[in-house]
């Protein structure tokens, strides 16, 4: 019988060739790291310097070539003091539900690398381009990686999961309905669990974005980070790895043309 993860996997023609043993084993190897997940602050909040932020572009004529950034910037003036690439041919598909088994393994990399030239500058705390517990199987790329990382996290998705009765048409209802012009409303499933919240993190932004537990951080916690981290929509560390990493794809592949011209 074929289970649920696998019958979304196969509606995604770039997963197709994911058998389903491969699927199993995601499921079990989440299973397993899901039981280290802590969901309250593990930190010194109140001495807390750098803040990270990490990001993975990809290009748009083969998606296998990405770029993966690491900055870490001052939390007092949201300074870059560091940053590192890694350029990498990816060689798992986008799989719904498990896009941490295609990412983790090169933002895993660049931390380790920099624990090794900069260990006075490695982050306190991570934010990621990607969900923590708002996640279908309640373990998405950002708690991954935390766990894995032994790093308090943050997940901040632009999009919303589809999970626990959670709809964009509803958010958009609280948002508008929302007391006092709040800009954060939170994320209550059908079920009761809290799975984040949507945060409209400036005055002028149409489209909210969406905040859970990463890792060894409460939400509480991760709202007021993100709020403090905020210049536009996504937050500093976030936007300033994704700059960063769509320019290098950009020199790369301008390098690629020069060559294949000359």
């Amino acid at each position: 019988m074929i289970s649920e993860e696998e019958k979304q996997v196969k509606s995604y023609p770039e997963a197709a060739t994911t058998s389903s043993v491969e699927i199993q084993n995601w499921i079990e190897a989440q299973d397993l790291l899901k039981k280290k997940l802590i969901k309250e602050d593990e930190f010194e909040g109140d001495s807390l310097k750098y803040v990270g932020g990490v990001d993975i572009s990809f290009l748009k004529e083969d998606s296998s070539v990405a770029c993966g950034t690491l900055v870490v910037l001052n939390l007092q003036t949201l300074q870059v003091v560091y940053e590192d690439f890694s350029l990498v041919t990816v060689q798992d598909p986008y799989v719904p539900g498990f896009l941490a088994f295609r990412e983790a393994p090169v933002l895993l990399e660049l931390l380790e690398r920099m624990k090794k030239r900069d260990p006075h500058l490695y982050p306190q705390l991570l934010l990621v381009d990607g969900n923590g517990i708002l996640h279908p199987r309640g373990f998405g790329l950002a708690s991954h990686l935390g766990v894995l990382a032994n790093l308090p996290t943050i997940g901040i998705g632009k999009n919303l999961h589809h999970v626990d009765g959670l709809t964009h048409s509803g958010v958009r209802r609280l948002l508008s309905e929302s007391k006092n012009n709040d800009s954060v409303v939170t994320l209550r499933g059908t079920s009761g669990c809290i799975w984040g919240v949507a945060m409209r993190s400036t005055a002028d932004s149409l489209k909210p974005i969406y905040i859970s537990i990463g890792h060894r951080v409460s939400l509480d916690t991760a709202i007021r980070i993100v709020k403090s981290t905020c210049k536009f929509r996504v937050p500093e560390p976030i936007r300033q790895a994704d700059i960063r990493s769509r320019e290098y794809l950009r020199k790369f592949q301008m390098g690629m043309l020069k060559r294949e011209t000359s």
